[in-house]
């Protein structure tokens, strides 16, 4: 494995484009691991309707930043008390949805520091029960990552005010039953750490060596900041990317999966699917846009529909679901 370094960049739009650089054009033979830290942003995910994510007076207010990423899953705080991390590999096919083999070191680390985490749910770190880290993958290629988050000492007022709860993911509405579900890692701590030093043990475990100039690293030179940055502006700077146009829809259907949110909106007219969108917080292997340009044209009704799916493995767009699960939702 390799290390990434990102030269100390706060700008969650360049350390989402220098991840996505490096995975589609540095990976090689060896894995790879970067870290990040970011200034107050929303990272939301690929699949998701920003404006139903976000609270926008105060994320205008208190000068969040609202990106989105290429990997699926809901959407997730970050500033500078939170670290990010993102192993990256071209072993897809064992390890995608294999969160437990990635954040394994992770989980080590956590645990010597005293902290009482576990894998739990479908993508998460838990301590008591409370959430300290929420990761998602995307795969591309022959190659995939791995990233998540670790909420060392973020600013948890911040969270629960500037993301909407959904009543399908918490028992209760409001902003209560956001904040007593998430922890600061902080919390459960002997003593109190800085987010460089969690990023050190993590590499100490990893690398077995807390020397910067023993740990193998991979060379980020001025050809790769350069194609960061014109990705930054060609998408994650981009606010068609971020927001994007959502549909006009005449039928919207939402159900809740093991795999997670799924939220439909299909434009009807003269019968026809005219225009399609799912959004949601799964995770699938595959663009959800080839899904939604096979409906598009189709006339709407359960038999057409079914005939265009045809023996659709749908689990590549959604993660753990069954193509009758996906019928059931868009022609009940």
């Amino acid at each position: 494995m390799l290390y990434v370094d990102n030269a100390g960049i706060t700008d969650a739009r360049l350390n989402l484009a220098l991840e996505e650089h490096v995975l589609r054009n540095r990976i090689e033979d060896d894995d790879l691991l970067l870290f990040y830290v970011n200034a107050p942003a929303i990272i939301i995910g690929r699949n998701q309707n920003t404006i139903e994510e976000i609270n926008s007076d105060i994320v205008d207010a208190r000068g969040i930043r609202v990106v989105r990423r290429v990997s699926g899953g809901g959407a997730v705080y970050h500033d500078l008390g939170n670290l990010n991390f993102s192993f990256m590999t071209r072993d897809v096919n064992a390890r995608f949805n294999r969160y437990d083999l990635f954040n394994r070191p992770v989980v080590e680390v956590l645990r010597e520091l005293g902290v009482p985490a576990e894998i739990g749910g479908r993508n998460d770190i838990l301590a008591d029960g409370r959430k300290i880290s929420g990761n998602a993958q995307f795969a591309t290629a022959g190659r995939m990552f791995s990233h998540g988050t670790l909420l060392l000492n973020s600013n948890l007022d911040d969270v629960t005010a500037a993301l909407r709860p959904k009543p399908g993911k918490v028992e209760s509405k409001g902003v209560k039953s956001i904040r007593s579900r998430v922890a600061n890692i902080s919390e459960f701590l002997r003593e109190p750490i800085a987010v460089d030093e969690l990023r050190t043990r993590i590499l100490e475990r990893i690398f077995g060596t807390r020397e910067p100039a023993r740990i193998p690293k991979l060379t980020i030179g001025e050809s790769d900041w350069s194609s960061a940055h014109a990705l930054l502006e060609r998408r994650y700077g981009n606010w068609d990317w971020n927001f994007g146009e959502n549909p006009l829809s005449n039928v919207q259907r939402v159900q809740r999966f093991a795999a997670g949110e799924i939220d439909v909106r299909l434009d009807v007219h003269g019968g026809r699917i005219v225009d399609v969108r799912f959004f949601g917080d799964f995770m699938g292997r595959v663009e959800v846009a080839e899904l939604e340009l096979k409906m598009r044209g189709l006339v709407y009704d359960r038999a057409t529909i079914v005939e265009a799916l045809g023996d659709l493995d749908v689990s590549g767009y959604f993660g753990d679901i069954s193509r009758d699960d996906l019928l059931s939702l868009l022609a009940p």
